[in-house]
């Protein structure tokens, strides 16, 4: 019979070649994420940083019309309010001398020399009441020259208002250029229209302004009055002067709202897209707008954006490349692994495996038992453990042969697994025919209820025993219990017990499992 020496193997002998098929895959894992996560950084970076200097580009630009509006409208206004204050000035002299006493050749020579000293001014004029011009800085006035049919003489023969009146453009009549005209009307005395006083602006010489600032080919420049009839262009092209931008996203939508302002809109003129600033002049009714086309910051950037991205594209595929070969060596490294994991595991069941009856053996116990105390103690449950040997075994082999001996042992350890329900339940072959059962988490009337159904299971192979009393094989059993978080529990100390009960029920007759008098007068076994 079994005695309380048992060999017991290093502990974790066979964890060390555990390679851990949870771990390689986590590191598997973990680094396609992390490859994962550098390209998606990689690409935000790039992305961000494409972001950013569009936004930088884009803001350069607000900035550069913001400044050509202001400088345009700074320009337009300065060259209108000196012709304002200088046909203010004469007309208030004309209107003091009178009309009809006016001392031309005085007169003739003061428009003169303002024309000299004012490079914006084409020329002064004073009409008369009926259209016909009485002086001009001119050389010579014609004698059959009238102007009764222009916009601004009607304009103001109709309206008593002194204010300047900034006109649409006109070709002259003395030179064929094209000027825009700033006149007033001259009263008599009595208050009535006496004729009108008029200062030409080139139109040449906003052009030349104009011209004198680098924008790209598709920019603009406009000088427009405030119900949208263009003044001045550049580019310059005769029929766009007159049309009219009051259907334009500035007119219609900016303007309204606000004097000044950006607007990244499309032209009515060409259909350019451009980013407009524009600028309401505060003392005339006039806008400029200062337009830089889109393709003139967003080209370049978009260039730079293209160059970029062929160089991240390459990046990107070299990157994948390499992640590809890492994974891949990883991959067959997980896969080599796995192979000697499944071989160490296999040698491993083989060490804890009994070859003849494929329960488990008496190494397997030994860690098993070790184990559970542990996890009783933890959890403070209950753990039964029952012994088993074959009645009269030895006569059984004499008779029958170790062949049947062992078909015997084979049917019996099936009997017994055949009897376990639960997981944790663990059967093994203890050494020849010794059989041992664990039993976690069940208390003495469990574990015997357990005990007697194995014994009943035995008996009912009906294997032939000429030799048995009974005539059929049997087996006896010995039933322990201990509670590991209320006493000192060891795995020597529960084999040592079960076996112990084991011999009482040997001694008292076999075919019976014994533990504690309680339990043993309230079960089925035999005494």
């Amino acid at each position: 019979m079994p005695g309380g020496e048992h060999h017991q193997p290093a502990p974790g002998a066979f964890d060390l070649l555990d390679l851990g098929p949870g771990r390689n895959t986590t590191v598997f894992r973990l680094t396609l994420a992390f490859m994962i996560l550098v390209l998606v950084t990689f690409i935000s970076v790039e992305g961000w940083r494409a972001w950013r200097d569009y936004r930088h580009a884009y803001d350069f630009a607000r900035d550069s019309v913001t400044n050509l509006a202001r400088a345009t409208a700074q320009h337009a206004e300065d060259a209108i309010r000196q012709v304002d204050i200088l046909t203010y000035t004469l007309g208030e002299r004309v209107e003091g001398d009178g009309l009809a006493t006016i001392d031309v050749p005085r007169i003739h020579a003061m428009m003169v020399q303002q024309s000299r000293i004012m490079p914006q001014l084409h020329g002064l004029f004073i009409y008369g009441a009926d259209g016909r011009w009485i002086v001009t800085d001119k050389d010579v006035t014609p004698d059959t020259a009238n102007n009764a049919d222009r916009e601004y003489f009607n304009y103001h023969r109709t309206h008593t208002d002194h204010r300047v009146r900034i006109g649409n453009v006109v070709k002259s009549r003395s030179t064929d250029e094209l000027i825009i005209p700033v006149s007033r009307r001259l009263n008599n005395p009595d208050g009535s229209f006496a004729g009108v006083l008029l200062g030409t602006i080139k139109l040449s010489y906003f052009m030349d302004y104009y011209g004198d600032f680098k924008i790209d080919d598709r920019g603009a420049l406009v000088l427009a009055m405030r119900n949208g009839t263009i003044l001045v262009r550049r580019p310059f092209v005769d029929s766009v002067v007159g049309q009219s931008l009051a259907d334009s996203e500035v007119f219609k939508n900016y303007l309204p709202y606000a004097n000044e302002g950006v607007a990244e809109v499309k032209a009515v003129v060409d259909g350019t897209h451009r980013l407009y600033g524009f600028r309401a002049l505060s003392s005339y009714p006039l806008v400029v707008e200062a337009g830089l086309s889109r393709e003139s910051f967003v080209g370049p950037w978009r260039h730079d954006l293209l160059k970029s991205g062929l160089v991240l594209l390459l990046l990107v595929a070299v990157f994948i490349g390499f992640a590809f070969i890492v994974l891949s060596q990883l991959r067959s490294r997980m896969a080599m692994e796995s192979e000697i994991r499944l071989a160490h595991q296999a040698v491993k069941d083989m060490a804890l495996t009994d070859s003849l009856t494929g329960l488990g053996n008496r190494r397997r116990l030994d860690m098993a038992l070790q184990s559970e105390i542990g996890r009783a103690k933890r959890q403070r449950y209950p753990l039964a453990l029952i012994m088993l040997d074959i009645d009269y075994f030895k006569r059984f082999n004499d008779r029958y042969g170790h062949a049947a001996g062992d078909d015997c042992l084979r049917q019996v350890a099936q009997a017994i697994n055949g009897v376990l329900r639960r997981p944790a339940d663990l059967a093994v072959r203890y050494g020849g025919e010794e059989f041992t059962v664990l039993l976690p988490d069940t208390d003495i009337r469990g574990a015997g209820r357990l005990a007697e159904n194995i014994l009943q299971a035995i008996r009912g192979l009906a294997l032939e025993h000429a030799d048995h009393p009974e005539q059929f094989v049997t087996a006896s059993a010995g039933v322990t219990v201990r509670s590991p978080a209320l006493e000192d529990t060891t795995p020597a100390g529960m084999i040592k017990a079960a076996d112990a009960y084991l011999y009482f029920a040997k001694n008292n007759g076999r075919n019976r499992w014994y533990a504690d008098k309680d339990v043993q007068a309230s079960a089925d076994g035999k005494v």
